[in-house]
């Protein structure tokens, strides 16, 4: 894209455009059929996350207790299972589809309410615009 660009976190509508959280388009009838795409390709992305998660918590089923512990814990514990996942994996140990049968997707936690404009970094439009050129230029999937 010609332009160094950092790390960002996906987020829904919901959450304020920042140039570190990339979330779609407002959803109307003025999208054009480039933000059209850029917002299936972010949805395609969350769902591949929301997945991973999902196989994690399949395979490490501690991960579906975690309420019990504490919130300066939870990052070193979801690091040391996925660390712990890639050990298996590596040493072909590979996941069993059966584990999902017991873990229910779940809604990952993201704000109530939408965030107010006011939050939304003006910035971050070009990050979005930059992703979305990127996007138009992959071609479709």
């Amino acid at each position: 894209m010609g332009k160094a660009q950092k790390y960002v976190l996906l987020g829904d509508a919901t959450y304020p455009l920042q140039d570190w959280i990339l979330k779609p388009y407002q959803e109307d009838e003025n999208l054009t059929q480039r933000q059209l795409q850029f917002n299936y390709r972010l949805k395609r992305a969350h769902s591949v996350i929301e997945n991973a998660f999902l196989r994690l918590k399949a395979r490490w089923q501690i991960l579906l207790k975690c309420d019990d512990c504490s919130l300066e814990l939870l990052p070193t514990l979801v690091l040391a299972c996925c660390i712990l996942h890639n050990i298996c994996e590596a040493h072909d140990n590979p996941f069993n589809e059966e584990w999902l049968e017991g873990t229910e997707p779940t809604e990952l936690p993201k704000p109530c309410q939408p965030a107010p404009a006011s939050m939304e970094d003006g910035r971050a439009e070009q990050v979005r615009e930059l992703m979305c050129q990127y996007f138009e230029s992959c071609g479709e999937g």
